[in-house]
C-alpha cells in the first residue's frame, strides 16, 4: 500500500520551487549592502537599475520563447540595429516618430521573419536565430558605417534621459514591460497557451491551440521589444552603435533559467524572471565596485550561466 504512494515534495522543497530565486536574490543583496563599499547608496542603486533596464526589457519575451520551448539568439543584434536605425532615419527626416517606427518596424520584422522560420519551416530555432543574429548585425554595420551615429534630435533623449519622481524613464519603462507581460502570462489565454506549447506541443495542438500563429506572435513580439529596449538604449547613449550589446542575448537567457523558466518550455513566473535579471545586475554592479578585472567577470558570468543550466536540470529530475 505504502509502495503505491505518490511521494509528495518536502515543504522547504516547495518553499524553494515557489520563492527561492526571491529568498537568493534578498540573500544577496543584504550581503552586498553590508560588505561591498558604496554599494546601498542612491547613486549606485540608480546606476544598477538602469543596468539591467534593457536586459530587464528583453527578458520579458525572452521568457515567453522559452515558455514556449525555444529562444532567440538574435536580440543583441536586433538591440544595435534599432538604435543605428533609428538614429539614421532621425537624423534624415528630423522626426522622431519617423525613427522610432522605422527602428520598431524593423525589430518587428526580424522577429516574424524567425518566427516564420521556426514555427511555419521547422528550422531550429537555435540556427534560425543564429543566422538572423548575424545578418542584422551585419546590416548595422552596414547602415552605419561601421560608427556610431550621433543623433542630432534632442527631443529623443527624453526617451532615455529624464526621470519621474526620481525614478529614470528607462526603469519606468522596464517595470512597465514586467507588468504588461506578467499579465499576458498569467491572466489570458495567450499566456496559457504558450505554457501548454512548451510542455506539450502535440497535446497543444491536439487541444486546439494555435502552435503556429502563437509561435510566431511571440517571436514577432520579441523582435518588438528588442528594437522598442535599443531606442531607449540608443536615447541614453544619444548614438546608435553597431557593436553595442554584443552578448545580451546569452545574459538575458541566463537570466531568464536562474529566475526558474525552463530551457524544455513549459515552466514561466513573471516574480522569478525579476529576480533572475536582478541577481545578475546585482553580481555584475558588485564585481564592479570590487574592482574585478573584466577577464574574471567573463568566468562570474559563465559560472552563473552553467549553474542556472545545472538548476533547471536539477528541477526537471525532481
Amino acid at each position: 500500500m505504502s509502495a503505491n504512494k505518490i511521494s509528495q515534495p518536502s515543504p522547504f522543497a516547495r518553499l524553494w520551487d515557489s520563492a527561492g530565486m526571491l529568498v537568493v536574490l534578498a540573500v544577496l543583496f543584504l550581503i552586498c549592502a553590508l560588505f561591498v563599499d558604496n554599494f546601498l547608496t542612491v547613486v549606485n542603486l540608480r546606476g544598477l537599475a538602469l543596468a539591467v533596464a534593457t536586459i530587464g526589457m528583453v527578458a520579458c519575451t525572452m521568457m515567453f520563447c522559452l515558455a514556449a520551448g525555444d529562444f532567440d539568439l538574435s536580440v543583441g543584434s536586433v538591440v544595435a540595429f534599432a538604435g543605428v536605425l533609428g538614429a539614421t532615419v532621425m537624423n534624415r527626416t528630423g522626426s522622431v516618430a519617423a525613427g522610432v517606427a522605422a527602428a520598431l518596424g524593423a525589430g518587428a520584422l526580424t522577429g516574424f521573419a524567425n518566427g516564420l522560420f521556426v514555427a511555419r519551416l521547422g528550422i531550429n530555432a537555435l540556427i534560425t536565430t543564429l543566422a538572423s543574429m548575424q545578418i542584422v548585425r551585419g546590416l548595422g554595420f552596414i547602415a552605419s558605417d561601421g560608427r556610431a551615429i550621433g543623433i542630432r534630435t534632442d527631443a529623443f533623449f527624453a526617451l532615455g534621459n529624464t526621470a519621474w519622481l526620481g525614478v529614470p524613464v528607462p526603469v519606468w519603462l522596464t517595470i512597465a514591460c514586467f507588468t504588461v507581460f506578467g499579465v499576458l502570462l498569467n491572466l489570458t489565454a495567450f499566456g496559457r497557451n504558450a505554457l501548454a506549447i512548451g510542455g506539450n506541443k502535440e497535446a497543444a495542438h491536439l487541444a486546439g491551440v494555435a502552435v503556429t500563429r502563437i509561435k510566431i506572435t511571440i517571436f514577432t513580439l520579441q523582435g518588438l521589444i528588442a528594437a522598442f529596449a535599443g531606442l531607449v538604449l540608443a536615447a541614453r547613449m544619444t548614438s546608435g552603435q553597431p557593436n553595442t550589446s554584443q552578448g545580451l542575448e546569452l545574459e538575458v537567457i541566463s537570466a531568464c533559467v536562474l529566475g526558474g523558466v525552463s530551457l524544455s518550455g513549459g515552466v514561466a513566473r513573471i516574480g522569478a524572471v525579476i529576480a533572475g535579471v536582478l541577481i545578475m545586475g546585482i553580481v555584475q554592479n558588485a564585481m564592479n565596485l570590487l574592482n574585478i578585472p573584466p577577464f574574471y567577470q567573463y568566468v562570474a558570468r559563465g559560472v552563473i550561466l552553467l549553474g542556472a543550466v545545472m538548476l533547471d536540470r536539477l528541477k526537471q529530475r525532481t
